[in-house]
């Protein structure tokens, strides 16, 4: 990836030099994929300082944690005050805030940026997240702006806010970009178990999707990933082992809904899911062990069932970004950070693993109301539930009859019905927690009053007694 920018930061008229550790790949980039560019190459970190003019703008693309403190030290030791150091890795947003006010105080600016798109977004139109010191920003502005991608005419880069804003935004992307790949994965499971398809019928059906409400990068991919076969001339994506990695981004976003107390239950589940999939010899042993249903293969009309799949599909998407930025305006009102979400939907918009026409109706519903607690509260999201519930129900229902896994599909659907409850059970909850543990609860007529009743009667009277705390 830092190639890759580098090369596009060229590419686009900007002077570069490029440094690496290991001097040798600097060289080695130079002969290579370099070698018909102006980019300069360092020897050292002194070297690399002293070709830069001030203000110096120092963009890191190294592993997060512990190695990006290191280098900063490095840095800190050669730079002057006002310049400029960019950690553009996967970082921890926690660790941004903490290194910008840092670098402050060394009177040196920070910012934090997510970059999105992988290789291919590197080198021919990223899109950037940008936190920091805003101190830093008109200096970096017109370089982010010219190489990032666009859309609709607009660049995919904005400045997000302070501390580390812009990491944060990246991580709930990648978040969102786990659901959407599990929700692809577990219609691709459907289609091969439930309805016996080929992958040139699955390529076709995405293809056909992605006509629609449905168009994004992830179908494109998945298209051209069905359609791809292996040398002896079967596809090659069944011969891949179906155990899933992680980098841990989704993880940190499961983690700080945690923290939040918010319901991001299909990111979460994307997660696990990838969880359960690393148990691969445990699952062998069990499919020769657990029963299912005796009927996994769907028998009736397949053109009807794809129709509903291909809804409940969309439905679920609309679930997964909505909660991706309930999650966002929960960390954004605990940091005063006052995210611009229609901005921020802009920014994936292009160049990125999530790029989507679908994000111009996430912009213009937080454009028409910036307050907006919930996406699927907009007007159009509310009548796109509406159009799609029956299948997504049929789906779901079919699914779980015959025995095939949905966990991300079935999860949307449970959080939408539970969103939509004026009431749930977790008043016989709090009775719960208050008989065995003296909790206390609220009563519906007196909210703000906290109560705590002797359920058995044993603690003052024969009878169950009731009184405020």
């Amino acid at each position: 990836m830092g190639q890759n920018i580098i090369l596009r930061l060229d590419e686009c008229g900007f002077k570069v030099i490029a440094y690496n550790r290991t001097v040798s790949k600097v060289h080695q980039f130079l002969r290579n994929e370099a070698r018909d560019t102006d980019v300069i190459g360092a020897n050292s970190i002194n070297d690399m300082v002293s070709k830069l003019k001030t203000p110096r703008k120092i963009m890191l693309l190294i592993k997060a944690g512990e190695a990006v403190d290191d280098f900063i030290e490095k840095l800190i030791c050669v730079l002057h005050e006002g310049d400029i150091i960019i950690d553009a890795g996967n970082s921890f947003h926690a660790d941004s805030s903490r290194r910008c006010d840092y670098i402050l105080s060394k009177n040196l600016l920070f910012i934090g940026m997510g970059v999105c798109g992988g290789d291919h977004g590197a080198r021919h139109g990223p899109s950037f997240t940008p936190g920091g010191a805003i101190e830093a920003w008109p200096f970096v502005k017109d370089i982010f702006q010219t190489i990032c991608a666009t859309a609709g005419g607009e660049p995919c880069c904005e400045w997000v806010t302070h501390g580390g804003a812009g990491h944060y935004v990246k991580t709930v992307h990648n978040g969102i970009e786990y659901g959407d790949m599990q929700l692809i994965s577990e219609v691709y499971h459907v289609m091969k178990e439930a309805l016996s398809l080929t992958n040139q019928d699955m390529a076709s059906i995405f293809r056909e999707w992605g006509k629609s409400e449905l168009n994004s990068y992830l179908l494109d991919i998945t298209m051209d990933i069905m359609e791809y076969n292996d040398v002896d001339g079967t596809a090659l994506v069944e011969k891949i082992q179906d155990s899933a990695g992680q980098k841990g981004t989704g993880k940190w976003t499961a983690m700080s809904a945690l923290e939040q107390g918010m319901p991001i239950t299909m990111i979460s589940e994307a997660v696990f899911a990838r969880f359960l999939s690393a148990l691969k010899d445990e699952r062998v042993k069990a499919s020769e062990l657990l029963a299912g249903p005796e009927n996994t293969v769907y028998s009736g009309n397949k053109k009807q069932f794809l129709n509903d799949l291909k809804k409940a599909l969309y439905a679920s998407k609309i679930i997964l970004y909505s909660q991706g930025f309930m999650l966002m305006k929960a960390t954004s009102k605990e940091y005063g950070w006052n995210l611009d979400y229609g901005s921020i939907a802009v920014m994936w918009r292009g160049g990125c693993v999530i790029e989507s026409p679908f994000l111009d109706k996430v912009k213009k519903a937080f454009r028409k109301n910036p307050d907006l607690t919930c996406l699927f509260l907009d007007d159009s999201f509310e009548l796109e539930l509406k159009k799609c519930q029956n299948s997504w129900r049929r789906v779901v229902a079919t699914c779980s009859l015959l025995g095939v896994p949905i966990p991300a599909i079935s999860t949307a659907l449970t959080f939408y019905d539970g969103y939509r409850h004026a009431k749930l059970p977790a008043n016989l909850i709090q009775a719960q927690r208050d008989y065995f543990g003296g909790h206390s609860y609220e009563l519906l007529n007196n909210p703000g009053v906290f109560v705590h009743t002797d359920w058995t009667g044993k603690g003052s009277s024969s009878k169950a007694s009731t009184y405020t705390i």
